[in-house]
């Protein structure tokens, strides 16, 4: 589970990383073992929570559709 905190940092993290104030994170409907990443408001990817043998690390998914890489040349 994420806690509030941890997605603030996550948040921040990736508006700084990218230099990209759109950047946001919810927690998802379904689950709680992710987070949802938004980029202006549009879902982009997923960030997975790992704790092994006591250090977290985050694992951000995103999918990309051959349909948009067609629309992106």
């Amino acid at each position: 589970m994420f806690t509030n905190q941890e997605i603030q940092k996550l948040t921040a993290y990736l508006q700084q990383k990218f230099k990209n104030p759109g950047f946001s994170i919810k927690p998802r409907d379904k689950t709680n073992d992710s987070v949802e990443v938004l980029l202006n408001d549009e879902f982009i990817a997923v960030i997975y929570k790992d704790t092994d043998e006591g250090e977290i690390s985050y694992d951000m998914n995103m999918a990309i559709l051959d349909i948009d890489l067609e629309s992106a040349a």
